[in-house]
């Protein structure tokens, strides 16, 4: 039988409550708890939330059985308690029963049987209450493991962040004229990429992606990279295998989807809608929309940025160029969307300024490893 039992009678005879806690004795440690109407029933159960059981006479004075029994079960913190109906008027079973009850008993009523119904509810509660414990258990762990993988997935998103981030400022710095380049594309790549319906995450994944467009300028030559006059072709075939170099840096990353979309685009930022760009001449859609979209944004801040070997183009000049390319170098529908949004891309530039944040210490650490200085 259950042990520690917490039992609530509730009977406006006070020999009767005597008597139910004297037959009670069998069930071993429990605490009666008496009440002599409704009122003090529900009184109690607040002031004694350990009750397992509610024995109900139904005749009493201030607030039956019925009204009590209706209001125990209305009540979401008690209506799982189980209450044991005593009454010696069978034609009361049913309204009883209709209303909640549990079970019932008949005056005058057995011992034993009192003791045994009593045992069997509260074992049955206990059993409930512990499988609602364990669900609630489970659910908080569910909810907490859940909470814990989504700040791993975040944690290791940020940390792919990071990687992109620094292995593209890698490149910049090999190549300083380009100044807040990196952080130009990625802002207006991840504008363009909006613009043309991409997914919400589709778009973030590609600005963390697009800094690592120019990574494979790592490979190539300093006396061609940082050349400020114009590129013999022998020159300019080597400077074209940034692409392909970019391409194997960031080859076998299927697993990271920052680096594998870096690797797209890396490889095909300069190929041409066309089909005259490179390393592979891939022509229309058969160039991944990541491509295209780095393709018009690198293009505008390249024109309109100062470099070593040119001027900075006018963003009116910048258009016009890009308008002429319209089919040939660039997507007409993605190049149609810039156009049309111009003063976004525009203030994304005003923005990542180059004079804003282009730091004088990497100035002064060119000339201490004795690396020429960008041309002025």
């Amino acid at each position: 039988m259950a042990e520690n039992l917490c039992i609530l009678a509730v009977d406006d005879i006070e020999m009767n409550l005597a008597m139910m806690e004297l037959m009670l004795e069998g069930l071993g440690s429990f605490h009666f708890v008496g009440a002599a109407n409704g009122v003090e029933a529900l009184a109690a159960l607040e002031s004694t939330p350990e009750i397992d059981i509610v024995l109900l006479d139904l005749e009493m004075p201030v607030m039956d059985g019925f009204e009590t029994l209706k209001r125990i079960k209305a009540c979401e913190r008690h209506r799982d308690l189980p209450v044991i109906v005593i009454t010696s008027d069978k034609s009361e079973i049913l309204k009883t029963l209709a209303l909640g009850a549990n079970d019932f008993m008949s005056k005058p009523y057995n011992p034993e049987e009192l003791r045994l119904r009593v045992a069997n509810h509260v074992h049955s509660k206990r059993l409930g209450d512990l499988a609602r414990d364990m669900n609630g258990i489970l659910e908080a762990e569910v909810v907490r493991k859940t909470e814990a993988l989504k700040e791993a997935l975040h944690q290791s998103r940020l940390a792919e962040y990071e990687i992109s981030l620094r292995l593209g400022r890698a490149a910049e710095f090999r190549d300083l004229d380009t100044g807040m380049h990196i952080r130009r594309v990625a802002e207006m790549a991840r504008e363009l990429a909006g613009l043309a319906g991409l997914s919400q995450e589709e778009c973030e994944i590609l600005c963390h992606a697009a800094p690592l467009h120019d990574v494979g300028k790592i490979g190539i030559p300093d006396q061609i990279l940082l050349k400020p006059g114009t590129l013999e072709a022998r020159e300019f075939d080597i400077m074209k295998l940034h692409t392909v170099i970019g391409g194997k840096i960031l080859s076998d990353a299927e697993l990271y989807p920052i680096l594998r979309v870096g690797q797209i685009v890396a490889q095909q930022h300069h190929e041409r809608w066309d089909g005259s760009g490179y390393p592979n001449g891939l022509r229309g859609t058969d160039i991944h929309i990541y491509g295209r979209i780095v393709s018009i944004v690198d293009i505008f801040d390249a024109l309109t940025a100062e470099r070593p070997y040119k001027r900075a183009f006018p963003i009116e000049e910048a258009v016009c160029f890009m308008k002429e390319k319209r089919g040939l170098f660039f997507d007409p529908q993605l190049l149609d969307l810039f156009l049309t949004h111009l003063e976004k891309f525009t203030s994304i530039k005003k923005l990542y300024a180059d004079d804003q944040s282009t730091p004088p210490a990497i100035m002064q650490e060119l000339r201490a490893m004795h690396l020429p200085a960008p041309a002025s």
